[in-house]
């Protein structure tokens, strides 16, 4: 097969998640790709533009909350990443619920759920990373398969270029697909 180079840009493929945060009293969610795991220990990461509502209700609070939506809500997940809390109220798009862990809104209709308390912010060009630790995480109990959750079960939304699309088939165990062994290297 032969490669062809194309912009430097990230296209994707990315989980489609919708960040919340609590502005101005509010529950209020970003549609985003860029968030996902830091390390080994509970820590995601979401980075959000600074002009964005959402970014200032991060900022005010230090929690955040990661939704992962099932792919049937992605007019309402698109939604959230086309309008602006600025000018349009987006708390009753989704139905809220709260941890007392901490003071970030989480998505009742989204099968996966992370409250993250910030830990660090870096500075990026015009977006801030937030790095957070998990402080609670929900899941449906139909999306777990031995108590976590699974992702033909949950149906995330996946994002590339232009689109989003659902995952419809398992096609490996994490570090097994090879059946133990490593492949080959040239």
């Amino acid at each position: 097969m032969t490669k062809k180079k194309i912009a430097n840009i990230p296209f994707g493929p990315y989980i489609a998640v919708l960040a919340g945060a609590t502005v101005n009293g509010k529950p209020n969610y970003a549609t985003l790709g860029a968030y996902g795991v830091v390390s080994q220990r509970p820590v995601l990461y979401i980075s959000l533009k600074n002009s964005h509502y959402t970014t200032a209700g991060v900022v005010e609070n230090g929690f955040f909350s990661v939704n992962v939506p099932a792919s049937a809500d992605v007019a309402k997940t698109d939604y959230c990443g086309t309008v602006s809390g600025k000018d349009i109220d987006k708390s009753a798009v989704f139905e809220s619920f709260y941890d007392e862990a901490g003071n970030a809104p989480l998505i009742k209709e989204c099968p996966i759920n992370y409250l993250c308390k910030v830990i660090q912010t870096i500075p990026i060009f015009d977006f801030t990373m937030f790095l957070g630790e998990i402080v609670a995480a929900y899941a449906d109990e139909d999306c777990l398969e031995n108590g976590v959750p699974d992702a033909l079960k949950a149906k995330p939304t996946m994002m590339m270029a232009f689109g989003y699309f659902d995952i419809k088939d398992r096609i490996g165990t994490v570090f097994k697909a090879c059946g133990g062994s490593r492949p080959h290297s040239p």
